[in-house]
């Protein structure tokens, strides 16, 4: 088995790919399996990634580990720089899909509150109101369908601060199933929360043609097959 093949949580990395061309690689990443590497010293998607690429990569943005979906990579720095400047003028749009356990206060909306983090917990909390060392974290969502037991939400990201979708919709009655750290009752069996990076819209850093990249959400779960959206 070469190293394009090489397993870890049982799925291969060259099954994950997205999107590719010469500027840029995007990767559906499984729930769990960190972007890059930290003090667990778990493989992440960064090195499997390279490994399939024979490349160094470069990190455009970053998703939770507990979270999957998309995850796009620069493959030099030209590229890189273009689509940071893209975050920072909120030019690209990103999509997530939450499932959640309780119906928020209204089916669509727009949820506006400050963030601090808190790099000792990793966690951060909310403020109505400005404060030292607070961001403007603005996020929409929308009521996709419901479950006998559970809601699908679709989220639209103007803003991305530490947890900020997951913090948002904790504030609001609405924490995201197996969330813990932000107040469901139970976590799912291997740590991973019903977060998804569904899509990423943008401009290609040389063509500028618009770009989405969707991401499938995960197979084999009774709760994303029940809520499953259309594409």
């Amino acid at each position: 088995m070469n190293q394009e093949e090489s397993k870890v949580q049982d799925f291969r990395i060259g099954d994950q790919v997205l999107y590719k061309n010469n500027q840029l690689i995007a990767f559906n990443k499984p729930v769990m399996l960190p972007v890059q590497p930290d003090k667990t010293g778990d493989k992440s998607l960064l090195e499997l990634a390279e490994m399939y690429a024979h490349s160094k990569l470069h990190l455009v943005h970053r998703i939770d580990r507990p979270a999957g979906g998309v995850v796009l990579f620069a493959k030099n720095t030209t590229a890189l720089a273009a689509l940071h400047e893209q975050f920072r003028l909120r030019e690209v749009e990103k999509t997530y899909l939450a499932v959640v356990q309780q119906l928020p206060p209204e089916p669509s909306g727009q949820l506006r509150h400050y963030l601090v983090k808190n790099g000792r917990t990793n966690r951060s909390s909310l403020t109505e109101t400005a404060v030292p060392g607070a961001q403007e974290s603005v996020l929409d969502y929308r009521l996709l369908g419901s479950s006998e037991r559970y809601h699908l939400l679709e989220i639209k990201l103007h803003t991305g601060r530490h947890h900020q979708i997951r913090a948002q919709l904790a504030a609001i009655g609405c924490p995201i199933k197996g969330d813990v750290k932000y107040g469901f009752r139970r976590s799912n069996p291997g740590g991973g929360i019903h977060l998804h990076a569904w899509k990423l819209s943008f401009r290609h850093p040389v063509s500028n043609e618009a770009v989405t990249i969707t991401a499938p959400i995960p197979t084999d779960d009774p709760v994303w097959d029940a809520l499953k959206p259309a594409e």
